[in-house]
């Protein structure tokens, strides 16, 4: 496939307002794929070179971009830079500015789409003495010999800029209908999609063997596993009955979520994020080495600060110290962490998400037994709610979070929130002191004494899974610091788009859209159904239609942004749904 058609085709994308359009105009770009086309396909509309877990990363910054736009289209930097000023978007100034180059092109090459994602690969690994200088001609090469649409998406590929919004799910449902002819199939490829973690595997894979390849995929070593999640309930008598019965209650850590993968001597670690985290954790690694004496494993864990002398986890602002890329030996000697493992997905070559949770963790006390680093979680077994309420009492009084309760007879559900999973922290027991990870959809322009910031408010969605689409729970005027004014208006002026996005879902309308791209940490006092909103939007009684909102809402955090959760990681509708219901249980229990 030629680049110049794909670009075309993002350009039909980027200008359609429905989601179900952009499924069937991606579904055309991978009906004319080929076998080795399809994943960097992928991987080029979702703004990667490889999934998340390889941890490549373009490292393009602006200036390198702008050079590369003056040296191919003979204009100054000057000029390239008051453009950029004018539209904030470096694609278009690579578009207008090659429209009306200066320089007489040199080549009637036609690059097709493997041609450039070599070239920008080359260009992403590059490093060492005149790097800067490499990058820029090979990319101004590819700027100089391409149409003006080319040039747009050639640059905004590397910066990270597409804005497409095709999310994950919307790319699973494109290949569903690509390779059967209908979206029924998505769910069979979101199963292969949270056991590998690589869409682009997932197209090669459809694209070869059809449905019946990826309905076969196994759990493999190295390729992370998207993270079972819990579903909330706010006393033991409730979760007890959605158990059935017995169920086990493990206490809840507050860390790092961390995947290992063991071969041998190799050792990988993945966050939550299926971010590879092994240099940051050398001392855990070290563990898995010396203490771990299967061959190939992966299990999973909460790696926690811990102070040696005390017996003590210490709190989610000191663990989050390790967090660093220098001077971590250092760390390790003040701030060691302990690894409490709570499930295993493979073991010596053996898939094991379909086994019971109960013969899971019976293999997993038998390779993890225990060492000064690496420990099963402390759980109990029980079906008495006055033993579960005294377990979570002493969890929390001991500084955790609280616990999560697990069906014995459960699966491990990759990438999904289940009731096999339900978690209960202290914070449940209130009305809403729980707080919400929200995505910025939109913000507002200062007023009064908010004018000099030209930042006023932020409007914010949850995700709907089922739909792939962001729903408007709330509009943001409080909690703000001046500097984190500040730093908003900065970061989201990048990113503001001229038209709602195709997948947001909004009645109310912002002074600026903005491409869902950042998440904060929100508290409010309750959930409230409104009929300005559009999380879990339905049709009452009465004719109207009502969705649910936040009262009161402040933002909160040490962070102003939550850089550890992507987009698809938020709060979802069914949870807010859940927890209005929780809240009303609450709040009549208060009555009576």
């Amino acid at each position: 496939m030629l680049f110049k058609t794909l670009s075309e085709y993002y350009e039909k994308i980027y200008q359609t307002a429905s989601r179900i359009e952009m499924v069937g105009i991606l579904s055309e770009i991978f009906k004319q794929c080929s076998i080795e086309e399809i994943s960097k396909i992928i991987y080029i509309t979702q703004g990667q070179l490889a999934p998340t877990f390889e941890g490549i990363e373009f490292g393009i910054a602006d200036k390198i971009v702008e050079e590369a736009i003056s040296v191919a289209t003979g204009y100054s930097k000057e000029e390239i830079e008051v453009q950029y000023h004018k539209t904030g978007d470096l694609g278009l100034v690579a578009e207008l500015f090659s429209k009306s180059s200066k320089l007489r092109r040199m080549s009637d090459k036609k690059f097709t789409v493997l041609d450039v994602y070599s070239s920008m690969y080359k260009i992403a690994t590059t490093s060492g003495k005149n790097s800067k200088e490499l990058k820029i001609r090979m990319l101004s090469d590819l700027i100089a010999s391409s149409e003006p649409v080319e040039a747009k998406y050639m640059v905004k590929y590397p910066l990270n800029e597409l804005r497409l919004g095709a999310g994950d799910e919307t790319i699973l449902e494109a290949l569903s209908l690509t390779i059967t002819g209908t979206r029924s199939k998505k769910d069979v490829m979101d199963r292969a999609y949270n056991i590998c973690s690589d869409l682009g595997e997932i197209g090669e894979i459809s694209l070869k063997g059809g449905i019946e390849a990826i309905e076969n995929m196994k759990v493999s070593l190295f390729k992370p596993i998207r993270p079972a999640l819990a579903e909330r309930l706010p006393t033991p008598e409730e979760i007890l009955k959605k158990m059935g019965g017995k169920c086990a209650v493990e206490q809840k850590y507050d860390g790092f979520r961390c995947q290992v993968h063991k071969d041998g001597n190799k050792v990988k670690l993945y966050s939550r994020r299926l971010e590879e985290t092994t240099e940051m954790m050398p001392d855990i690694v070290k563990a898995v080495i010396n203490d771990i004496k299967v061959d190939k494993v992966i299990f999973e864990g909460e790696a926690l600060a811990y102070n040696e002398s005390t017996n003590e986890f210490l709190p989610f602002q000191e663990t989050i110290q390790r967090k660093r890329k220098h001077g971590i030996s250092e760390k390790i000697i003040e701030l060691p962490l302990h690894l409490m493992s709570f499930d295993i997905m493979y073991l010596e070559g053996k898939d094991l998400l379909g086994e019971s949770y109960e013969k899971r963790r019976a293999l997993l006390e038998d390779v993890v037994k225990g060492s000064n680093t690496i420990s099963p979680s402390k759980r109990i077994l029980t079906d008495s709610a006055k033993e579960f309420e005294e377990f979570f009492e002493d969890s929390v009084e001991n500084g955790l979070e609280g616990i999560v309760a697990k069906d014995l007879k459960s699966h491990y559900i990759a990438g999904a929130r289940k009731f096999s999973w339900i978690k209960m922290k202290r914070s449940y027991r209130g009305e809403l002191s729980d707080s919400l990870d929200l995505v910025i959809v939109g913000y507002y322009l200062g007023k009064g004494s908010r004018a000099e910031f030209k930042f006023g408010g932020l409007l914010c969605a949850v995700y709907n899974k089922e739909k792939d689409m962001f729903e408007t729970i709330s509009k943001l005027g409080t909690g703000f610091t001046e500097d984190q004014m500040v730093e908003l208006q900065s970061l989201l002026t990048k990113i503001k788009v001229d038209e709602k996005p195709a997948r947001v879902d909004s009645i109310m309308k912002p002074d600026f859209w903005v491409y869902p791209k950042y998440v904060v940490t929100v508290k409010a006092d309750e959930i409230t159904k409104s009929p300005m909103h559009t999380c879990g939007r339905s049709k009452q009684p009465d004719g109207t239609e009502v969705g649910y909102a936040l009262r009161f809402p402040r933002l909160i955090g040490d962070t102003t942004i939550r850089e550890d959760k992507s987009p698809e990681e938020a709060t979802e509708t069914k949870e807010v749904i859940e927890m209005f219901d929780q809240q009303k249980r609450v709040s009549i229990s208060k009555k009576s």
